[in-house]
């Protein structure tokens, strides 16, 4: 196998991970009701299901595992800088968010967590800024392997993140109420407000 090759094999199971994110979360916020009933127990359940996603996006790919529209050692330079910032939003996001609030547990168990929105830092640009590191890890990926399988991963999370957002949204809305929904008015969801 050369360096290549194993390259698109990393870069397929990786973005079979990142690409399946939405559906995890399409899981856990479209049955919350049920899954606040177990609490955090809820993860021995839940987390079959990311892994028959993570497995079916990787099998459905796996025939074209080495097809690109281009193969070029250069195109790894704009990559690495969405790498970075990728890297540089999961940093600002997890600053002002606890484990509790990342992994999900203060939405399973909202009796037991301190429920409280946070709207500074980057979040006050954008309102969901993991799934943003998510979209650029997901792009740099693609633009440096060049892979269809990848570019075609990347569409299915764009399209599952934007109904899981949506889901999360009133979620959200139902936990916070008025102070969401002014927050929600006011901070686009994945695009950023650059401008103070």
């Amino acid at each position: 196998m050369t360096l290549h090759s194993a390259i698109d094999l990393l870069a397929l199971l990786i973005c079979s991970i990142y690409c399946t994110i939405p559906l995890f979360w399409l899981v856990v916020h479209t049955f919350i009701a049920r899954w606040r009933t177990k609490g955090r127990r809820a993860y021995i359940l839940i987390l079959p299901f990311w892994t028959a996603f993570i497995a079916a996006a990787f099998l459905l790919m796996w025939p074209l595992r080495f097809a690109h529209f281009y193969t070029n050692w250069l195109a790894w330079a704009p990559a690495a800088c969405f790498f970075l910032l990728g890297f540089s939003i999961y940093s600002a996001a997890f600053k002002s968010f606890k484990r509790t609030q990342v992994s999900g547990l203060a939405e399973l168990e909202p009796d037991r967590h301190r429920q409280q929105l946070i709207t500074s830092g980057i979040r006050s640009r954008v309102r969901h800024p993991i799934y943003l590191g998510h979209l650029c890890e997901i792009a740099a990926w693609c633009i440096g392997t060049g892979l269809i399988a990848l570019y075609a991963l990347a569409v299915v999370a764009i399209l599952t993140g934007a109904l899981m957002i949506r889901i999360e949204d009133r979620e959200l809305e139902a936990r916070f109420g008025d102070q969401y929904r002014v927050y929600r008015r006011a901070v686009p969801a994945v695009i950023p407000r650059l401008s103070l």
